[in-house]
């Protein structure tokens, strides 16, 4: 079971606890009345889908009930640090080792199976 680190509550709690509630840090419009259908579109529904390193908003929906930031690794799905909402992005030098070790995955393992 995956243990996520809630700021606020200050404790690490169950994975089931939580949901993921998209993007972090994401600029948004300032007039959305002004917006064209297709920049609407990229804004509301178009996200990179990126494999490493990404910054998450995540809610503690059955503990204290708020929203925090995450940066986690999309390929271990391993949670790097998490933060309050409204802090500014953490540097990434900071919060990467200087090496990376090999993560073994569940698709380089598959054809090993017996």
């Amino acid at each position: 079971m995956l243990l996520i680190y809630c700021p606020y509550c200050e404790e690490e709690r169950s994975e089931l606890e939580f949901r993921q509630a998209g993007d972090a840090h994401i600029a948004r419009p300032t007039n959305i009345t002004e917006l064209t259908d297709e920049e609407f579109e990229a804004f509301f529904f178009l996200r990179d889908n990126v494999k490493g390193l990404t910054y998450e908003r995540w809610r503690h929906l059955n503990g204290c009930g708020r929203f925090f930031n995450a940066a986690r690794d999309t390929v271990s799905d391993k949670f790097v640090t998490t933060y309050k909402a409204g802090l500014p992005k953490p540097d990434i030098s900071t919060l990467r080792p200087a090496t990376e070790a090999t993560v073994e995955t569940y698709e380089a393992t598959e054809s090993n199976a017996k």
